[in-house]
């Protein structure tokens, strides 16, 4: 006998809670409670996502957290510093995934340097492969967990792309250089001058550059889990004129004593990690990952490289930052919480042109 769970979103007229609703809409066991907002409240959820035709007609509640714990699942696709207030009012029987920022750090130290005040506290985090020291996956920790942390998207990208480095002692994650090719809808519906399309179309632009965007830190605890000491981490993210995807370059010197690297043993490090997952996939060599390659799927494409000139390992990986970076990255995680399989309702294949 199947059983559905019944998910209520906040935030549904954002980018991230709209693709939410658009993979729960094909999951057979999630069936889709109460969406809610603030600003948008009283309108039709077709007036913000009007690709979503199954549930164009459904108005957008005012957010209530007594509305919300009526629910199995309940989502947060809110704005940093927005989730933990709510999550406070919300009954510790629901299980809660947060699309934001809110909880995904360890350290309160970085939240408030990053993001500012208080930390609202650290969750289950919702990556399955990350790799840990310890030999395990991130994924033994979301089985039956009742709160969990969606992982930023740059961090998904970057951290899949370089971990196995990590894991296998190759890399030195002192000395980590990651540029990323980013997607408009990563930023957002806010209406802001640099995000309009006279703005951006034909035009490639760097943000938060030098040190200051909020996912660094991220990215370091996820490596560290995975084995890494100290990590220093030079990030430039540049918004391109796409609406959804990031390809991430990430580099870094050999790990101290090594004079060189194998092309084989290099790659073996990186298939070996991933040669048992479903959403991340090694690319067959001499084959790059390209951002059209994955859009509209749950699947993150990898490859690596070394550059002996520079003395460098160079890793690509491409994700779509809607689907992998949040939204698919969140069910997949709920489907552990849920004892569901891993994979259930995630698509694998992208869509082209």
């Amino acid at each position: 006998m199947r059983m559905t769970f019944s998910v209520a979103v906040t935030g549904a007229s954002g980018y991230a809670g709209g693709e939410f609703l658009r993979l729960a809409l094909q999951h057979p066991e999630l069936e889709i409670g109460a969406l809610t907002a603030n600003a948008s409240a009283g309108t039709t959820l077709g007036e913000h996502h009007p690709h979503l035709r199954a549930l164009a007609p459904r108005v957008i509640e005012p957010t209530d957290a007594a509305r919300l714990a009526e629910h199995d699942v309940i989502v947060l696709a809110l704005p940093h510093g927005t989730s933990g207030p709510i999550a406070g009012q919300l009954p510790d029987n629901a299980i809660v995934v947060d699309l934001g920022a809110d909880h995904r750090l360890e350290s309160a130290a970085d939240w408030t340097t990053y993001y500012g005040g208080d930390h609202p506290g650290t969750w289950a985090y919702g990556l399955p492969e990350l790799i840990r020291a310890a030999g395990d996956r991130q994924r033994e920790r979301l089985a039956e967990a009742r709160r969990i942390a969606v992982p930023g998207c740059n961090v998904t990208a970057v951290t899949l792309g370089i971990q196995p480095g990590v894991a296998a002692g190759i890399i030195d994650p002192s000395d980590l250089v990651a540029v990323l090719s980013v997607g408009y809808s990563g930023a957002g519906k806010s209406l802001r001058q640099n995000l309009l399309a006279s703005e951006a179309l034909s035009s490639a632009a760097p943000y938060a550059v030098g040190g200051t965007h909020r996912h660094i830190p991220e990215i370091g605890q996820n490596l560290r889990a995975a084995g890494a000491g100290d990590v220093r981490l030079s990030f430039t993210p540049v918004l391109v004129p796409m609406s959804r995807g990031i390809l991430a370059t990430t580099t870094a010197r050999l790990a101290p004593g090594l004079k060189g690297v194998d092309a084989a043993e290099l790659r073996a490090a990186w298939v070996d990690a991933y040669c048992e997952e479903r959403f991340v996939e090694v690319l067959p060599e001499g084959q790059w990952p390209t951002t059209a390659m994955v859009q509209g799927s749950n699947t993150a494409l990898v490859q690596v490289a070394y550059d002996a000139t520079a003395g460098r390992i160079v890793a690509v990986s491409a994700i779509d930052n809607l689907v992998k970076g949040t939204a698919g990255g969140a069910i997949q995680s709920l489907n552990l919480a849920l004892g569901l399989p891993e994979h259930l309702g995630l698509p694998v294949n992208g869509v082209a042109p």
